[in-house]
C-alpha cells in the first residue's frame, strides 16, 4: 500500500462524519499523546520501565499504527502528500548524510569497487 492509498482510506472515513478533522492544535496534541503512548509501550516491552497494577498494556505496533493515524489525519488536513514529501526529505537526507555515517563493511567494499 502506498501512503497514498492509505491517505485516501482515512478521508474516505472521517469523511463520513460531520466533525470532519480535529482542528491543528487538537492534532499536534493528538500526535504528543500518541507518541507517549508508544514511548510507554516501548518502556514496558523493554523492561525499563514496569507497568501499574491493572494497567492496560499495548503493543509498541498497536500504537505506531495509532500514531500513524493520526500522523495521516495531520497530512489529510493540511491537503499535504505524504508520498511526495516522503520522497522528498529521502532525497535530502540521502545527499547530506551520505558520508554522516560509517556504512557497512560489505556495503564498503562494493561501494570501494564501484570507485
Amino acid at each position: 500500500m502506498m501512503l497514498k492509498d492509505a491517505q485516501n482510506r482515512v478521508d474516505s472515513w472521517i469523511s463520513k462524519f460531520e466533525e470532519g478533522y480535529f482542528p491543528p492544535l487538537v492534532q499536534i496534541a493528538r500526535l504528543a499523546e500518541e507518541l507517549g503512548e508508544l514511548s510507554r509501550a516501548v518502556s514496558h516491552a523493554t523492561g525499563v520501565k514496569k507497568p501499574k497494577n491493572g494497567e492496560t498494556l499495548h503493543s509498541i505496533e498497536e500504537e505506531l499504527g495509532d500514531l500513524l493515524f493520526v500522523l495521516i489525519c495531520f497530512a489529510n488536513a493540511y491537503h499535504i502528500s505524504l508520498d511526495e514529501i516522503f520522497d522528498r526529505t529521502m532525497q535530502k537526507i540521502e545527499s547530506r548524510d551520505t558520508a554522516r555515517w560509517t556504512l557497512k563493511k560489505e556495503l564498503s567494499n562494493v561501494q570501494d569497487q564501484k570507485n
